[in-house]
């Protein structure tokens, strides 16, 4: 028997964004492993073994998921948004690289989902619809110093700039530090979106001047989006709509 193993992005959070090619992989998975929120969301069925961990043991989740394939079980990795994104997909890759043969001749298969960051900039309006990049600010994994180095270099290149993980409870000072080196850097007024549970019931959208932004409208269920110096907002009767021209002047 041939295992394989799948590692599937969920999208934000509605199941209408989840692809249908990652549904067809969860309708043949016997096991679905992740992050405890994510495997919550897949339903129990005869035939599927669930297996929830916690969201510090990515490379133990990793493993497990390929030690099972390799016994021939249909295993599907579950992350949030797209599993390429601060999420599964490179775990998975690091433990193939350390790990014993057998696994490189594994079928494996990264399938994309819709990332909370773009979700987050469609409800905005179109604020990544020029140059853009992605930071993710937990100090977790790289320490501070990088985060704050890669904040002055995205803001001299005039990037439009998305940040994952901006403040858990565990680490508020990094959001407040991010915010005042962003409003030294930038010396100006950009939009900044704070877009918290895209796509669920209780989403919100929030536009703020950077000056006037405050580290408390950020937790780790928000997706904060900062436009460039090009960046502009267009008022309407309802909310505003921000977007960032595709050309440069």
């Amino acid at each position: 028997m041939t295992g394989s193993l799948v590692i599937a992005g969920l999208g934000p959070g509605n199941d209408a964004l989840v692809t249908p090619e990652v549904t067809v992989a969860l309708a043949r998975a016997t096991d679905i492993v992740g992050y405890i929120p994510y495997v919550a969301r897949i339903p129990a069925r005869p035939g599927l073994t669930l297996h929830p961990t916690d969201n510090r043991v990515e490379l133990d989740r990793s493993r497990h998921a390929l030690e099972m394939a390799s016994t021939g079980r249909h295993v599907v990795v579950v992350s949030s948004g797209d599993p390429g994104v601060f999420a599964m997909a490179a775990a998975v890759f690091e433990a193939v690289e350390a790990g014993p043969n057998e696994w490189r001749a594994l079928d494996i298969r990264v399938l994309p989902g819709i990332t909370a960051m773009l979700a987050a900039a469609a409800r905005a309006g179109a604020p990544l619809g020029h140059d853009f990049c992605t930071i993710n600010l937990s100090d977790n994994l790289k320490p501070w110093a990088v985060i704050e180095n890669r904040l002055r270099l995205a803001v001299q290149a005039d990037f439009a700039m998305a940040f994952y993980n901006p403040r858990s409870k565990s680490r508020p000072e990094g959001f407040v530090r991010t915010l005042e080196v962003l409003k030294e850097a930038c010396a100006d007024n950009r939009p900044v979106i704070f877009a918290r549970n895209v796509s669920r019931p209780d989403e919100t959208i929030n536009v703020v001047p950077l000056q006037d932004t405050q580290a408390d409208m950020a937790d780790m269920r928000t997706v904060v989006i900062l436009g460039s110096s090009q960046t502009r907002i267009i008022e309407t009767g309802a909310a505003p709509i921000v977007y960032t021209p595709r050309f440069s002047s």
